[in-house]
């Protein structure tokens, strides 16, 4: 299979004679193509950015089929986890001063291509907590519109590659060469520096990245040409979480980000670009408000441990940002899953909270301290921590209680950062050493 190894990745693609040809070629071809279905997992946290899907769980009278993994793959160090597209598996993983991104088979493992380009194992500005991460930690993102996968290095590399054909890179910056972002300042606890973990979000034309810099938290690239469009009002730090939120408040788009300081609620409609339109503190010591925030029509739960720890509804509306309630029970690393009326959340057990109040319904389980959960379309949960995958009832078939179905332990031999994925039947689970699990759920 092929595997391309890159030098710089500071590639302008409009200096290259072709681009234009290969442009309009490359999205004739994707448009032609139709290559993602409906219960594909093409982005951090699923085809909704909320990790649920309408795939089933696999749950058949009384079994689970959680048997042997029907493969598995060592793919390199790293947080970022798997997104699948039609046929195709996509991830990222570092080894021997260089990152890789994969393009497997999804049902087989088999490697389709490979690029690699030279990367350190930290972000230039790193501190803090290095025996706990190392490799990219940002998930790729995937637009079915073009074909095109949009990658973020834990050094500020950002990449379009054509995900179709062999993986070809068509355009590339750096961040911290570009713009000079400096390292994150100490919010408390001493300096933490993870480098870049949130994943590019594609919205239309544009590729928006978190960028951290002084003329803008956020940034909005040309997902065709890489060229900057706009930057947002809001010149906070970047945050740490996996991902950025597109939500509609009162008929007006926008995007929501958790930046070092502050969730952040900036407008995208034309003429506004950028434009800050609602703010609410939430700044963890040690710069670690990990868990990515989840919007729900209007509102945004938050979730964080060390200094800030809880979990909290606020409410979005053109006058701001108004807290509904706050609750003692919170998640370090699992984003939130807001489900049928109900917010679940995996930190030490897993947590069922009512959405409309925050008062603790049920919780149990034992998870550790990293982890993540999805809602399959059953309604059933897929909980992944601890090296253990476990099924649990949704609240809406077990209202009063924890109630596990099937566990599987033993998974991975690491950190389980990399949140879950589930697709065409099959269950992706990757541990931060690299470790990537598929399990056929189908019947």
């Amino acid at each position: 299979m092929p595997v391309t190894s890159l030098g710089t990745t500071n590639v302008i693609p409009w200096r290259r004679p072709w681009a234009l040809t290969a442009l309009g070629m490359v999205v004739g071809m994707a448009a032609c193509s139709g290559v993602t279905q409906a219960a594909d997992w093409p982005h951090w946290r699923g085809p909704n950015r909320n990790d649920i899907t309408s795939e089933h769980s696999g749950w058949e009278q009384g079994a689970w089929p959680l048997g042997e993994p029907a493969w598995m793959k060592a793919v390199g160090h790293g947080g970022t986890s798997p997104i699948i597209a039609g046929d195709r598996l996509f991830t990222m993983g570092w080894e021997n001063g260089r990152d890789s991104l994969w393009c497997l088979d999804a049902a087989t493992g088999e490697e389709i291509w490979r690029q690699q380009y030279a990367c350190p194992t930290y972000g230039r500005h790193h501190n803090g907590d290095e025996g706990q991460y190392h490799g990219p930690s940002s998930t790729p993102a995937y637009d079915s519109a073009t074909g095109f996968l949009y990658t973020l290095s834990i050094d500020g590399d950002l990449n379009c590659w054509y995900a179709r054909g062999d993986g070809g890179r068509f355009w590339g910056i750096n961040l911290y060469d570009e713009y000079g972002v400096g390292q994150r300042p100490d919010v408390g606890g001493g300096v933490r520096d993870y480098g870049y973990t949130t994943s590019p979000l594609v919205y239309g034309d544009w590729l928006i990245v978190e960028v951290g810099d002084d003329e803008g938290s956020l940034m909005a690239f040309g997902k065709l040409t890489g060229r900057r469009l706009w930057t947002s009002e809001c010149k906070d730090p970047a945050g740490h979480t996996g991902g950025l939120l597109p939500m509609t408040v009162e008929g007006v788009a926008c995007v929501a980000a958790l930046t070092l300081h502050r969730l952040l609620v900036a407008r995208l409609d034309e003429g506004h670009e950028g434009e800050t339109l609602a703010t609410y503190d939430w700044q963890t010591e040690f710069a670690n408000s990990i868990a990515t925030p989840t919007v729900q029509g209007e509102s945004v739960i938050l979730s964080s441990g060390y200094s800030v720890s809880k979990t909290a509804r606020v409410n979005i509306s053109l006058r701001g940002a108004s807290k509904v309630w706050e609750s003692k029970y919170f998640s370090k690393v699992c984003s939130p899953v807001i489900h049928n009326g109900h917010v679940y959340i995996a930190w030490q057990k897993l947590r069922c909270l009512d959405y409309q109040t925050g008062e603790l319904i049920w919780e149990g389980g034992s998870f550790g301290n990293d982890g993540s959960c999805l809602v399959a379309g059953d309604g059933r949960l897929i909980v992944f921590g601890k090296r253990k995958v476990a099924l649990v009832e949704g609240a809406d078939r077990s209202p009063a209680a924890y109630q596990e179905l099937s566990v599987k332990t033993g998974v991975g031999s690491s950190h389980c950062w990399p949140h879950v994925a589930l697709a065409g039947e099959r269950l992706y689970v990757k541990d931060s050493e690299g470790n990537l699990h598929c399990f056929e759920l189908g019947t």
